[in-house]
């Protein structure tokens, strides 16, 4: 008879089989990333004119989205304000390069740097909140920024109600490019780095003490985690992605006012996370996508009443992908392996 411990060894040469399938699924992984990203780099020659603005302000969206996604999805802070950091990264870089004189690409990071501090300070107090108390203090917050960017004290440097007005960036040394080609290749640059950023900080242990805070909060804490560092953290890291994406929009729209950032645009940023699925990092792309072409093909069907078109899409969404479009995109995977193991 065999003996309990052999019954628990596993058959010979599954840990090689467990230890070799993991590096071919990674590789298979970032096969498929280079893969979408030869697509996206090729758009650049296809699309034209407003196509090209609209494909870089998914972009914009999609760094946003994986900011308030690293907020909401990996801890567990619900924010109902993200238009406000959004706002901030555009004025921020509006300000860096029209009174500081800096190009834009340094203004980027600028404002990015900017969001992270006004993010960790308005996230320090706002530890005391929790649920819905949290988002109504965000939801205030989203609500304030507007008018506060129309304060008659600013203006000389925001320009009131009047915005302030850029100028598009020329192809650098040379290159065969018109603006919005660069501007889209530039965007794409700075939404791989912002991407690859995210995935290093959820992969660290830094990533897990978030995760472990979100799904509970005291357990965390009894393991050592500092719930008010983290969260005060991950608050300012959330806001500075947001604003790297107000900022690379300010530069593609060429233009920053005050009621470009209404209280709306938080709101499509927090569906579009939803809809991309909470707690992943593709489904700011996909999210991104929802917020940019959903409305016009919503306005498109019906001129009469395009939110309520819009309203009927986003219910449907939710019925047939509660976990959004990555969620529905794993459940396929996962039936699909299910098959091939049957058939097998």
């Amino acid at each position: 008879m065999a003996s309990l411990s052999s019954l628990s060894t596993p058959p010979a040469g599954a840990a090689n089989f467990a230890t070799q399938g993991a590096p071919v699924a990674r590789r298979s992984h970032w096969l498929w990333v280079l893969a979408l990203l030869l697509l996206a780099a090729g758009l650049t020659w296809v699309l034209k004119g407003y196509q090209l603005f609209q494909a870089t302000m998914v972009l914009c969206y999609a760094i946003a989205l994986l900011g308030l996604n690293i907020l909401t999805g990996y801890n567990g802070q619900i924010s109902l304000g993200h238009g406000a950091f959004f706002a901030l990264g555009a004025y921020g870089a509006a300000i860096a390069m029209e009174h500081g004189g800096l190009p834009y690409w340094a203004a980027i990071p600028v404002a990015g740097l900017a969001c992270l501090v006004v993010g960790y300070l308005f996230g320090r107090p706002a530890l005391k909140l929790e649920g819905l108390y949290l988002a109504l203090a965000t939801f205030a917050l989203g609500v304030a920024m507007p008018q506060l960017l129309k304060y008659k004290h600013l203006e000389a440097w925001t320009g009131g109600v009047q915005g302030i007005v850029l100028i598009k960036p020329d192809a650098p040394w040379g290159l065969p490019l018109t603006q919005d080609q660069w501007l889209y290749l530039f965007a794409l640059g700075v939404t791989v780095v912002m991407f690859l950023i995210a995935h290093n900080l959820l992969s660290s242990g830094t990533g897990r003490a978030m995760r472990a805070i979100r799904d509970h909060a005291l357990a965390a804490e009894a393991m050592g985690v500092d719930n008010r560092h983290y969260k005060s953290m991950t608050f300012g890291v959330s806001a500075a992605f947001t604003g790297v994406g107000g900022a690379l929009s300010a530069i593609a729209v060429q233009f920053v006012s005050p009621d470009s950032f209404t209280l709306f645009l938080s709101i499509s940023l927090l569906v579009g996370i939803v809809v991309g699925g909470l707690g992943t990092l593709w489904g700011a792309l996909f999210g991104a996508l929802f917020i940019m072409f959903v409305p016009n093909l919503a306005e498109q069907v019906s001129k009469a009443a395009p939110w309520a078109v819009y309203g009927v899409v986003l219910i449907a969404i939710m019925f047939v992908m509660p976990g959004g479009v990555v969620g529905l995109l794993r459940r396929m995977q996962t039936a699909l392996r299910a098959r091939e193991n049957r058939g097998g």
